[in-house]
């Protein structure tokens, strides 16, 4: 989790978590999900949500400049995990954001 959460945006693999927590690729990935209650993968995926959304918030960035930041190859590919995490667009949270203001 160190890692990931030091370099959100870096393209992790499982293997090179588990290589880094000196355990087999299998191994890690079960242990990570019976203490984090789901995958590495998915954990990365929905902190880079967690940080784009803190992003939205307090920053006018442009929306596919955040995307960039949090590791997204694509502004369709984060604007859909973005969706599936929160249950609405990048653009409708920033409006929200906006009106509970």
């Amino acid at each position: 989790m160190q890692a990931i959460h030091a370099e959100p945006a870096r393209a992790w693999t499982v293997s090179e978590l588990a290589r880094i927590a000196g355990q087999s690729r299998s191994g890690f990935a079960a242990r990570f999900h019976d203490r984090m209650g789901r995958s590495p993968i998915d954990y990365l995926a929905r902190w880079r949500v967690r940080l784009a959304a803190a992003r939205l918030r307090s920053s006018g960035a442009p929306i596919s400049a955040i995307a960039m930041e949090v590791g997204s190859a694509t502004d369709s590919g984060f604007s859909a995990l973005f969706r599936r995490v929160m249950g609405m667009s990048p653009r409708q949270y920033r409006n929200r954001s906006k009106a509970d203001d």
